[in-house]
């Protein structure tokens, strides 16, 4: 519809009486305890590259895409890296496992009728066989494969929002490193620091839960808890 200029533009539609929730979520750190795996995919990386950096140089700057890490840890050759630590971690996924009460509280959310959506800075080939050991229907997988900038940009975030439906003022993103908290403010989204995770979060300081279980109470009224039970 055209609007001329001496009409009024059209009144916007009043929202509606359901808001739609979503809870996002990054993967390492937070919904799976992946150390073990990327310790060994790094040391595969030092033996076949003669990489001198340590695991923990590497570890700093997780949350962020691989080869974003490569380049501000000064290392050469990035693509033949990728393609050896992504083999190590295929061949040793096994050793992840996923938290205590991960498995619980996804499940809790999608029964209080919340969307579910994962955004990680890993891989899809990577990514999507860990999800599935977790029984979750994800509605959304963001990852470095899709369109946009990776963390701590804005765009995986927005872009998961969009494939939801849901508007910035109604998610939440859990995440454990500082750029996921980046992420979460430069989208509007509200963050949430998974304290069983790998980093500790910056300033301002965040809403912190200490377990995947203390989330969910955090982030569910005991009335929705109840009638999700139920259902």
């Amino acid at each position: 519809m055209t609007v001329s200029a001496h009409e009024s533009p059209p009144a916007p539609a009043a929202p509606s009486g359901h808001t739609s929730r979503a809870l996002l979520l990054d993967l390492d750190g937070v919904l799976l305890d992946t150390r073990p795996v990327m310790r060994k995919a790094w040391r595969k990386v030092q033996e076949t590259h003669g990489v001198a950096l340590p695991f923990h140089d590497y570890e700093r700057h997780l949350g962020r895409e691989f080869g974003d890490i490569m380049r501000r840890l000064g290392v050469t050759d990035a693509e033949a890296v990728r393609r050896t630590y992504e083999s190590e971690s295929m061949a040793t996924a096994h050793l992840a496992q996923e938290f205590t009460g991960i498995v619980e509280m996804l499940h809790a959310f999608v029964a209080a009728d919340w969307r579910l959506g994962v955004v990680t800075s890993k891989h899809v080939d990577r990514a999507a066989p860990l999800l599935a050991r977790l029984g979750c229907p994800f509605a959304t997988i963001r990852t470095p494969a899709g369109a946009g900038r990776t963390k701590p940009a804005p765009d995986p975030l927005l872009l998961a929002l969009v494939d939801l439906g849901v508007d910035p003022a109604a998610a939440v993103y859990v995440g454990d490193m500082v750029v996921d908290q980046e992420s979460a403010a430069r989208a509007g989204v509200a963050y949430v620091h998974a304290g069983w995770g790998y980093g500790k979060p910056t300033a301002p300081a965040p809403e912190t839960a200490a377990s995947p279980m203390e989330l969910l109470r955090h982030l569910l009224p005991a009335k929705q808890l109840v009638e999700g039970r139920r259902a």
